[in-house]
């Protein structure tokens, strides 16, 4: 038996954990100085209403410990697993890989580690083209190389409106203005994120985000976040365009959770797409 294991990072909604059998290793979050585990004893409601009436709560996450990542293993094991994929965060942005890595050493079964190169529902991207491979018959090792070339075809196109979170976070590795004439558009391949516009409305907006979605001209599927609520109509904005193509093959609404929250802030909306596996 083949076991998928993510971390909580990666955002997977409960319906493709359920599809999938998707073993899900929770993310550390911090919390004005309370420790919480992202998807266990910490949900993206839970985590929003902290930010209600304008306050704005210290957040810091921590990777899971090898002893996290064995403990899953452990239990896929008892399962059945004879091997497992585990499909985490890009290794030069977290060190997700490193722990999973050095639990994998401690199992007894054969573990496929991938690196995603990408983060948030990105990861989930390329859990889902490994699910996709077993369900087709295919071996770990087969499963785990399908994830791992899916990666570098990853795209993202989303906005931040706190920007002193992606400041603070450290996680975007160029320049946010201070001064610019409406909401910055952030998108690209991967961890390779860059500005690619700014507009006023929620539709005008919208347009901005789906456009990359659509580009290439080939069929894709794709995942729509829903951050905090008042995000909601950029969500359904999205979502609507998106089903009005034909080359949308399937789609996937995920939340913002702690993980990612805690370098995004509120007012998040965007998505990831890649192309279908022929």
């Amino acid at each position: 038996m083949i076991a998928l294991v993510t971390d909580s990072a990666s955002q997977i909604p409960p319906s493709l954990v359920d599809r999938f059998g998707v073993r899900v290793v929770p993310v550390t979050v911090t919390i004005d100085g309370d420790d919480f585990r992202e998807g266990v004893d910490l949900f993206a409601d839970d985590f929003w209403r902290r930010f209600a009436d304008g306050n704005s709560p210290d957040v810091t996450t921590s990777q899971p410990s090898p002893g996290d990542f064995r403990a899953v293993y452990d239990d896929a094991i008892v399962a059945g697993a004879t091997e497992i994929i585990s499909v985490h965060v890009a290794a030069d942005v977290s060190g997700t890989i490193h722990s999973a890595s050095i639990a994998a050493d401690l199992v007894a079964a054969d573990v496929h580690i991938v690196d995603s190169g990408t983060a948030s529902f990105g990861v989930s991207s390329c859990v889902w083209e490994a699910a996709a491979a077993v369900a087709e018959g295919g071996s770990a090792i087969e499963a785990a190389e399908r994830a791992a070339k899916m990666a570098p075809y990853v795209g993202t196109s989303f906005i931040i409106q706190a920007l002193d979170f992606a400041r603070q976070g450290g996680r975007f590795d160029f320049h946010l203005p201070d001064d610019a004439e409406g909401v910055l558009v952030l998108g690209g391949l991967g961890t390779a994120i860059d500005i690619t516009g700014t507009g006023r409305s929620v539709d005008e907006l919208c347009d901005l985000m789906v456009a990359p979605f659509l580009s290439d001209g080939v069929p894709v599927r794709a995942g729509v976040c829903l951050a905090d609520p008042a995000t909601l109509p950029f969500t359904e904005g999205i979502e609507e365009r998106l089903s009005a193509s034909d080359l949308v093959v399937e789609m996937v609404r995920y939340r913002v959770g702690p993980s990612i929250a805690a370098h995004t802030g509120p007012g998040t909306a965007g998505g990831f797409w890649w192309p279908v596996a022929t």
